[in-house]
């Protein structure tokens, strides 16, 4: 095994942090944020993405307005959206870098990836946040900035983390093959399409996960190293 993987909601980082600060942030943000920036190219295309999805599964458009409303009854459904993430990321961006906002990590996280960054592998992230939020939240950590430690970004460009086939795309993109990559979530049915596409896994059981029965299990990073030479090339 040369690589580890790790999806961050849940896995690395709090799913609290996830609902009770960073959306809310977004949706109390959002509309300042859209008036600030109406005129901006990023943002038009944010808008004409919203408008696009409206328009092919209710027939209705929206003012600029309305589509700002949109994105936080999405935020408020927790809907993968790639608009949605990418205002989102646009959003948070700001709060980071000025303070306001630290991306929370799990206290095993940081020693676990120094770990496994001098033992030779190498790590990726993979996760249904935009690429950008996930630099951000890494970056401006409760722990400092942890993004030297990554090789990889990946988020659903590459496809839902529930297809077998998105993880048979990131093995191509990281040049490995899938047997020698391991991915780490806390949501079994991602790790099931991981499974069938050849990857290693292991389950994070956080608090209030529900332990699954398909997948090796580990309360937290810490945990991880044990399970190495369960796996067979």
């Amino acid at each position: 095994m040369q690589y580890i993987l790790t999806d961050i909601e849940g896995t690395s980082t709090s799913v609290a942090f996830v609902y009770e600060v960073l959306f809310p942030y977004f949706k109390a943000q959002v509309a300042n944020y859209a008036e600030k920036n109406a005129a901006a190219p990023e943002w038009q295309h944010i808008l004409h993405a919203v408008n696009e999805t409206v328009v092919s599964e209710g027939g209705q458009r929206l003012d600029p307005h309305g589509m700002v409303d949109q994105l936080i009854r999405w935020t408020e459904a927790d809907r993968k959206h790639p608009a949605l993430k990418t205002a989102q990321g646009l959003v948070w961006d700001a709060a980071y870098r000025s303070g306001v906002l630290k991306g929370h990590v799990y206290p095993d996280v940081k020693p676990a990836l120094e770990r496994w960054r001098q033992a030779g592998l190498n790590l990726g992230v993979y996760s249904s946040g935009s690429v950008a939020a996930q630099k951000l939240l890494f970056g401006f950590s409760m722990d400092g900035n942890l993004l030297p430690f990554f090789s990889n970004y990946f988020d659903t460009k590459v496809g839902g983390k529930r297809d077998s086939k998105s993880y048979m795309e990131i093995a191509r993109q990281i040049g490995l093959p899938p047997n020698e990559i391991l991915f780490l979530s806390d949501v079994e049915a991602e790790l099931d399409a991981a499974a069938e596409a050849g990857l290693h896994t292991i389950q994070l059981l956080r608090p209030g996960t529900p332990a699954g029965t398909r997948h090796r299990t580990a309360a937290s990073f810490d945990d991880i190293d044990s399970l190495f030479n369960t796996f067979k090339a």
